[in-house]
C-alpha cells in the first residue's frame, strides 16, 4: 500500500511539473503558437482574360466535342473478368496457420485458390446487345461482367473470339441499348481527328483525343499491316474500347500500345472497323471467324515491271500452295493479278480483303497478266487452313533456302518474349545478297521456332528496332531482349528486302 501511495504521489508531482512548464512557456511565447490575426484582403478575377467572342471557333469546338462525347459514352462499357488460379504452397507456412492454427479452413493446406481480376473496355454495336472487345481481354476467363455507363452491371456471354484478329464478341441481355455505327475504315486517312474512349487503369469513361497518325502500309508484309496508328492516349484498360471519328462512328477498336513504361507514349494501334465488321458478321453467322484464302505467296508490283504505257498496279504471284484455289486456277509464279471478280487489285492488302470477304465455295474470276499478255482464270475460294501461313514475301527472294548449321555467332535468347528467335550479325556481304537498302542496320534472323507465335518473322529478315530502341548488333539485341517485360506487347521494326514494316508480338 505504501509503495502504491508513493507511486501515485510521484505521478502527481510529474504532472504538476509539466503543467507549470507548459504555463510558463505559453506566457513567454516559447511554444510559437499561432496568434489571432485579421483576415487577409483578397479579390478574385471577375472576368475571363479572353472574350469568347474573340475565339468563336474554339468555343464552338468545345461545344461540339462535348456533344460528341455525350452521344457516344452510353455505348462504351467496362469489361470486367475473373479467373480462378490454383496456387500450390510448397515453402514456408501460411500466416493464417500461424495465427489461427486449427481454426483454418478444412482443406489441404498446400492447395490454395486465388481469383485474378482484370479490366478492359468494349463497345455496343447491335441493338440486340452484342459487344466488341479484344480477345486478350476475355481470353481463358471464368466469368465476364459488363458495366454500363449508367452504373448497371450484368453478366456477359462470350459468343465467339479469334486470336489472330484479337477480336471477341460478347452478348448482354439489357433493354434500351444504344449501339454505335461501324464506319468505313477504308476512308480513314492520316490527320483525321479521333477520340479514344475506355477505362484506362480502371478509370471509367475516360476520353482522350488525337489524330490518325499512320495507316497500315498497303503492301506491308506484316499480316497486321492494316492497323490504324493514333496518338490519342491509350493506356492499360483501354483495350477493346472504340476509336471514334467526328461523326460518332467507330473507326477502330483500340488494341495495344508501344511503350517501354507500360503507359501511353503517343503510339497506339487500333483494329480497323472494316476488319471488325467482317469478324462480327462471321461470328454471328457461323459462331467463329471463317477466312477465305487463295493460296499464294505474293509481293507488290515493282516500278517498271510492266510496260511504261500500262497501269502499274497489281500483285505479283511468287509461289502457289499445292492443292489451293490458286493451284486449281493454274496460277503460276510471275503472274500479275490485276482484278478479282471485276474489282481492281491495287495492293496486297486489297487482295487479302477481297479474298477474305468472298463467300466460300463461290466461283471467282481473276484477271491476270502472264508474260505480258492478259488472261482470265476461274477458281473457288476455300476456307483458310488452320496451319496456313499468311506471308507476304516469298522466302526465295530475300533469304537463303537451305538450312545451315547453327554458327557460333548465332544468338538465342534463353528466356523472354524473344526466346524463339535466333539472330546473328548482319555483315555488309549478307546485306548485299539480301538486296537491302544501304542504311539498314540491325541483326539478321537465322531461325524462328515454328510453334512460337511469331511465324510471320522469316529467315533473312533484319530486326532494326525493338520497342523503338535501335538494334545495331547482337550485343544490343541481347541487352534489349533481356530487359523486356513478358506481359507487355513487343514491337519489332523489321526490314525485309526493300520493304520495312513492324511486327507486334502479343503475350501468349
Amino acid at each position: 500500500m505504501k509503495n502504491f501511495a508513493k507511486f501515485l504521489l510521484f505521478v502527481l508531482l510529474v504532472s504538476a511539473g509539466i503543467s507549470l512548464l507548459y504555463d510558463y512557456r505559453l506566457k513567454h511565447g516559447g511554444l510559437n503558437l499561432p496568434s489571432v490575426r485579421k483576415p487577409e484582403k483578397y479579390t478574385l478575377a471577375s472576368s475571363s482574360s479572353v472574350d469568347p467572342k474573340e475565339v468563336p471557333s474554339l468555343e464552338a469546338l468545345n461545344q461540339e466535342r462535348r456533344a460528341l462525347v455525350k452521344s457516344v459514352i452510353p455505348s462504351v462499357v467496362a469489361v470486367k473478368t475473373s479467373k480462378k488460379i490454383g496456387i500450390r504452397r510448397e515453402y514456408g507456412r501460411d500466416p493464417f496457420d500461424f495465427f489461427f492454427g486449427s481454426q483454418r479452413r478444412s482443406r489441404n493446406p498446400r492447395d490454395e485458390a486465388m481469383v485474378q481480376n482484370s479490366l478492359g473496355s468494349g463497345v455496343i454495336v447491335t441493338n440486340e446487345g452484342h459487344i466488341i472487345t479484344n480477345t486478350h481481354v476475355v481470353d481463358q476467363v471464368d466469368e465476364i461482367e459488363v458495366q454500363l455507363s449508367d452504373g448497371r452491371t450484368t453478366k456477359a456471354r462470350l459468343v465467339g473470339a479469334d486470336e489472330q484478329s484479337d477480336l471477341a464478341v460478347l452478348k448482354i441481355e439489357v433493354p434500351g441499348l444504344k449501339p454505335l455505327k461501324l464506319a468505313d475504315s477504308d476512308l480513314v486517312q492520316p490527320g483525321d481527328s479521333v477520340l479514344a474512349i475506355g477505362n484506362p487503369f480502371g478509370l471509367q469513361e475516360t476520353v482522350t483525343d488525337g489524330i490518325i497518325s499512320w495507316k497500315g502500309q498497303p503492301n506491308s508484309t506484316d499480316f497486321r499491316g492494316d492497323l490504324l496508328q493514333t496518338n490519342a492516349a491509350i493506356n492499360p484498360g483501354n483495350s477493346g474500347g472504340p476509336l471514334i471519328n467526328v461523326r460518332g462512328e467507330v473507326v477502330g477498336i483500340n488494341e495495344q500500345i508501344v511503350s517501354s513504361s507500360g503507359g501511353s507514349q503517343g503510339i497506339g494501334f487500333a483494329i480497323p472497323s472494316n476488319t471488325v465488321r467482317t469478324a462480327l458478321e462471321s461470328v454471328l453467322k457461323n459462331g467463329r471467324i471463317i477466312r477465305g484464302y487463295l493460296g499464294i505467296v505474293s509481293r507488290a508490283l515493282q516500278a517498271g515491271q510492266l510496260d511504261a504505257t500500262d497501269n502499274e498496279e497489281g500483285v505479283v504471284v511468287e509461289e502457289v500452295m499445292p492443292g489451293s484455289p490458286a493451284a486449281q486456277a493454274q496460277l503460276q509464279p510471275g503472274d500479275i493479278i490485276r482484278k478479282f471478280n471485276g474489282r481492281d487489285v491495287k495492293t496486297m492488302l486489297a487482295l487479302k480483303n477481297l479474298v477474305g470477304q468472298t463467300e466460300l465455295n463461290r466461283n471467282v474470276e481473276l484477271e491476270i497478266v502472264r508474260d505480258g499478255k492478259p488472261l482470265k482464270v476461274t477458281t473457288q475460294i476455300k476456307e483458310q487452313p488452320i496451319d496456313y501461313q499468311t506471308s507476304g514475301v516469298s522466302p526465295r527472294r530475300n533469304q537463303p533456302q537451305a538450312e545451315r548449321p547453327k554458327q557460333p555467332s548465332d544468338q538465342e535468347v534463353a528466356n523472354g518474349p524473344l526466346a524463339s528467335i535466333r539472330v546473328e550479325e548482319l555483315s555488309p556481304e549478307t546485306a548485299r545478297q539480301l538486296d537491302l537498302p544501304a542504311n539498314v542496320k540491325g541483326v539478321m534472323v537465322t531461325g524462328v521456332d515454328s510453334d512460337s507465335g511469331v511465324a510471320e518473322l522469316q529467315r533473312g529478315d533484319v530486326i532494326e528496332e525493338i520497342n523503338q530502341q535501335p538494334v545495331t548488333s547482337v550485343a544490343d539485341y541481347n541487352k534489349i531482349a533481356a530487359s523486356l517485360d513478358q506481359g507487355q506487347p513487343q514491337v519489332l521494326s523489321v526490314c525485309r528486302g526493300r520493304m520495312r514494316s513492324f511486327l507486334v508480338l502479343r503475350p501468349r
